[in-house]
């Protein structure tokens, strides 16, 4: 045996350094790399005389003061060990990574180079399967390297040494070995094991996401994936370029907003746990495990490169996961009705891009209205045209005064107003119409003229009362002899509300914040008509009061009936609104026990 001591041409320290900072995420790829070697060399080796099919790995121990990985591949001739030197040895950096890594020279080159971050002296020991003497290369991370070839006799295939570095020396040992293995090589088609005290490991096991071990197998798998048992299990595949694998029904909604990613192998090598471009965006209801041969990796090997190829995937597995929701109700209408219950408002989301799912799901989602929650493919069914209030108040405010023959939609909560609004495009025969909330009040029937002299004297009388408030008083005749009265105003009169009320808790910089905004929108005027009492005409209570002549008590009624409105409209009360209930109260006990009037603490 013999050798020279000969220099790299390229700056190995630069090189690493560039490998450690910006292609690798960690130096935990070293032993992803290696297996992908060994692997590749045990493919290759297949082609020349069937053998080969192990790799056995020996982590890093105190007695042996190294790591060895060894695979019974295809091995190395001292030719292939020169021109792998070619490889290593570019006259740039940048040439490193144009490799071609489909090539077993070149991605045994960059599986050496990814290893100098974890060692600073690698010894590779190699027997070719094509015959010839065994061949030992030794690199160190000073930039020389040896190669010579061996008289002792070497088993085919290719072992890999590697001499820890001071501050990596944790990545090399038992623990860490073992769990890098599960992570990257779990599924290899070729036996991996790890050397233990008591005897070899085997790491690999059926990929129960390609079909291996059963319908059972791929059920616990996406158990453990997610958490918990899947809704249901797709398949999903693109034979052109090898891709399939299971895409997992989530069984819970998912954080808003948050895209879900997919576990992605390529040939069975973990690439990694989440990518986010192998789905659609809109296929946020599933959690996919995919494996791919024709795939291409960026340069790190963490991430797939955004071509056509891997395009063409994206819409193939999302065409598969849109086809299994469109035979849901036709196979299985109760896991289609389980499956849109968990994922409701991520559906309403995408039924908005998607018009094929749209014209689909959209009859099985559902909205609340004056008539209780209903699914949208009954409501198209029962109305022809549908009445749609754009936000709670206003649903709120009208929903006491909609005819039982007609029903209004509750469009306030995220999409409602949009899928409502969008259903005559999904179904022509169908009108919509968003209400006003002041010209619904204008639609409303006045007393009748025997009762309109009273009623009007009843308005201004109780006008007067609410002018602190901000309020208007209106009466009109309301089909609902229950109902005392509503609390109506449009959504800007309600916004300069909220903000007065905000002003009144909020420190000094958000309380002048919210005086801007006011100045700037021009906030609501105390006789704006916009925000309006709009009593019941119908009601005992109200034409009651109309006859009351008592000032103090037809004063702490019509502020009762105002507050009653307000809380009927789940409007907040503000801590003057809390006061005027509390003052009325306590001053219609007063005057209904016949107390003395020594002067209420509210002024009318």
């Amino acid at each position: 045996m013999s050798s020279d001591v000969q220099q790299f041409q390229v700056d190995l320290r630069g090189v690493v350094d560039l490998l450690s900072r910006h292609i690798y995420s960690s130096p935990r790829v070293y032993l992803r790399e290696l297996l992908q070697n060994a692997r590749d060399a045990i493919a290759a080796r297949g082609e020349v005389d069937g053998a080969g099919g192990s790799i056995r790995i020996v982590p890093l121990t105190d007695e042996t003061g190294e790591f060895v990985l060894r695979d019974d591949g295809v091995g190395l001739t001292a030719a292939e060990v020169t021109d792998l030197l070619a490889t290593v040895g570019r006259s740039s950096k940048r040439d490193i990574f144009d490799l071609p890594r489909s090539d077993y020279l070149g991605q045994f080159g960059i599986g050496l180079l990814s290893c100098f971050m974890v060692s600073d002296r690698i010894v590779i020991r190699s027997r070719s399967a094509r015959g010839g003497a065994g061949v030992e290369w030794i690199g160190s991370s000073d930039g020389t390297f040896q190669v010579a070839e061996l008289d002792e006799e070497l088993p085919v295939g290719t072992s890999v040494h590697l001499t820890p570095r001071f501050d990596q020396a944790d990545l090399l040992r038992p623990a860490a070995v073992r769990e890098l293995a599960r992570t990257f090589a779990e599924f290899l088609p070729v036996r991996v094991l790890v050397a233990e005290p008591d005897g070899d490991v085997e790491i690999t096991r059926a990929a129960p996401f390609l079909g291996e071990g059963g319908d059972d197998a791929a059920l616990e798998y996406g158990r453990d994936l997610i958490g918990a048992a899947p809704l249901d299990v797709i398949e999903i595949t693109e034979p052109g370029t090898g891709t399939r694998g299971l895409a997992y029904v989530l069984p819970f909604a998912p954080p808003p907003n948050v895209r879900q990613t997919t576990r992605m192998y390529l040939g069975r090598m973990l690439l990694s746990e989440r990518a986010p471009e192998v789905l659609p965006d809109w296929a946020f209801f599933v959690r996919a495990v995919v494996d791919s041969t024709g795939l291409s990796p960026t340069a790190s090997r963490e991430s797939l490169v955004e071509d056509g190829a891997l395009e063409h995937v994206r819409e193939q597995l999302g065409a598969g996961i849109r086809r299994w929701v469109l035979e849901l109700g036709l196979t299985a209408p109760h896991l289609l009705t389980q499956f849109v219950a968990v994922h409701e408002l991520g559906l309403k989301s995408l039924v908005r891009h998607d018009e094929e799912l749209a014209r689909f799901i959209t009859r099985w989602l559902t909205v609340e209205t004056t008539h209780g929650s209903i699914r949208i493919g009954d409501l198209v069914e029962r109305h022809s045209h549908v009445r749609y209030a754009r936000t709670v108040d206003e649903f709120r405010q009208m929903a006491g005064i909609v005819p039982s023959s007609e029903i209004l939609v509750n469009g306030g909560y995220l999409y409602d107003a949009d899928l409502i609004a969008a259903l005559p495009e999904l179904h022509p025969e169908v009108t919509v119409e968003q209400i006003d909330v002041t010209a619904e009040l204008d639609r409303l029937d006045p007393p009748p003229l025997d009762d309109r002299s009273a009623a009007i004297a009843l308005e201004d009388r109780a006008s007067a009362v609410l002018t602190a408030s901000g309020c208007a008083v209106v009466v009109r005749s309301i089909d609902r002899a229950d109902l005392t009265g509503l609390y109506v105003a449009d959504p800007s009169v309600l916004r300069a509300i909220d903000r007065n009320r905000t002003k009144g808790i909020a420190g000094g910089l958000w309380g002048g914040v919210l005086s801007r905004i006011d100045d700037a929108v021009g906030a609501a005027r105390d006789d704006d008509l916009s925000a309006r009492l709009c009593l019941n005409w119908t009601n005992r209570v109200v034409r009651t009061l109309a006859g009351v002549t008592d000032d103090a008590v037809f004063g702490r009624t019509v502020q009762l009936l105002y507050i009653q409105a307000l809380l009927a409209g789940h409007h907040p009360l503000s801590d003057a609104d809390r006061t005027l209930m509390t003052t009325a109260l306590s001053d219609l006990v007063s005057l209904s026990a016949g107390i003395p009037d020594d002067g209420f603490p509210f002024e009318l």
